[in-house]
C-alpha cells in the first residue's frame, strides 16, 4: 500500500490517511441525506436517489484515488442538484425524466468535445487576455 500510494514520499502514513478519510466522510455525510431530499422534491424516488448518491460517492472517490492517486472525496454537488430540482424541474416545468435526459445529453456532448479537436478550437477562440484572467 505504501508503495502504490507513495505514502512515505508524500510524508504520511496509513493510519493518518485512514483518519483523514474518516474525517472527510463525516464532513461530507450530510450529502447522503440532503441530496435525496432536494431531488425528492422533483418526484424522484427518494430511496433510489439515496442509493445512487451512495454509489456515486463510492465509485467517484475510489476511482479518483486509484486512477489519479489523490486523496479526494467525490460526491454529488449540492448547488447543481438545487439548480436541477428548483430551476429546471420546478420553475421551468420539465419532468425530472426530461431533465435527466438533458444532463445525459450534456455529458455526451462534453465527452465528445473533450476527446476531439473541438475543445482546442474553443480554447483558441477565447481571447488571450481572457484565457489568462
Amino acid at each position: 500500500m505504501n508503495k502504490f500510494f507513495k505514502l512515505e514520499e508524500n510524508g504520511t502514513t496509513v493510519s493518518r490517511e485512514i483518519m483523514a478519510g474518516i474525517t472527510t466522510f463525516f464532513a461530507m455525510s450530510y450529502i447522503l441525506f440532503v441530496n435525496p431530499d432536494v431531488l425528492g422534491t422533483t418526484g424522484m424516488p427518494v430511496q433510489a436517489v439515496f442509493l445512487a448518491t451512495i454509489l456515486a460517492s463510492i465509485v467517484g472517490s475510489v476511482a479518483i484515488g486509484l486512477i489519479a492517486n489523490v486523496p479526494y472525496a467525490l460526491a454529488p454537488g449540492m448547488g447543481i442538484n438545487a439548480f436541477f430540482a428548483y430551476t429546471v424541474v420546478i420553475s421551468l416545468g420539465y419532468t425530472w425524466q426530461e431533465a435527466l435526459a438533458m444532463v445525459f445529453i450534456c455529458g455526451i456532448v462534453n465527452i465528445i468535445i473533450t476527446f476531439t479537436s473541438i475543445r482546442k478550437a474553443i480554447v483558441l477562440g477565447i481571447p488571450e487576455s481572457l484565457q489568462h484572467a
